[in-house]
């Protein structure tokens, strides 16, 4: 049985050679940690934050995330496909996450807020009301996406085919609706 760890700080520690412990953590801050290229699998974090940490290509095979926030931090080529998706949820504010991938995963009405998303996969993922708040969408996919209630009406640089994905009643700005278009190479004066 994994150990119980609670409303613990962690400032500043390398993970990315020696392994964070497996247990399951809640209402933990994690700060300035670097993660990158190592293991979070199997692991479980509740109502926890992470800030300022960088957890680029770490390994999310079967960890849970549930009421998880990230704020500043760096998420490249994550695959959060491979956590356990049962209670998701996560929120994430001011992070890069290009080349992660969402693909298949359901997220009903999440948070993203002023994120970099270049290049992540959005594939067949079901995201009705999710909130995509000034993030940086240039060449996000999304091919039978579910986005139903989603709001882009500040989101910029995306790109994608309305006869392709579920978009009803989403929100985009005036200006961001050429994403829509995009697949038709119209010219609009």
């Amino acid at each position: 049985m994994k150990p119980f760890i609670a409303d613990t700080t962690f400032t500043g520690v390398d993970y990315s050679k020696n392994r964070l412990p497996k247990a399951d953590y809640e209402n933990c801050e994690f700060h300035g940690c670097d993660f990158s290229n190592g293991y979070l699998d199997n692991q479980n974090f509740m109502e926890c934050h992470f800030v300022e940490c960088n957890l680029s290509n770490t390994n999310l095979a079967h960890t849970v995330f549930k009421e998880v926030t990230f704020s500043h931090c760096k998420l490249i080529g994550l695959h959060f496909e491979d956590c356990n998706d049962f209670l998701m949820d996560f929120r994430f504010t001011d992070c890069t996450l290009d080349f992660s991938s969402f693909m298949g995963l359901t997220l009903n009405q999440q948070h993203f807020t002023n994120c970099r998303m270049v290049q992540v996969d959005f594939t067949e993922a079901k995201l009705p009301k999710v909130i995509f708040a000034q993030c940086n969408l240039e060449k996000a996919l999304f091919w039978q996406t579910h986005l139903e209630g989603a709001d882009f009406t500040t989101a910029r640089d995306y790109s994608l085919d309305p006869e392709q994905n579920r978009i009803k009643k989403a929100r985009f700005s005036k200006e961001g609706v050429l994403g829509l278009l995009k697949k038709y190479a119209i010219i609009i004066e």
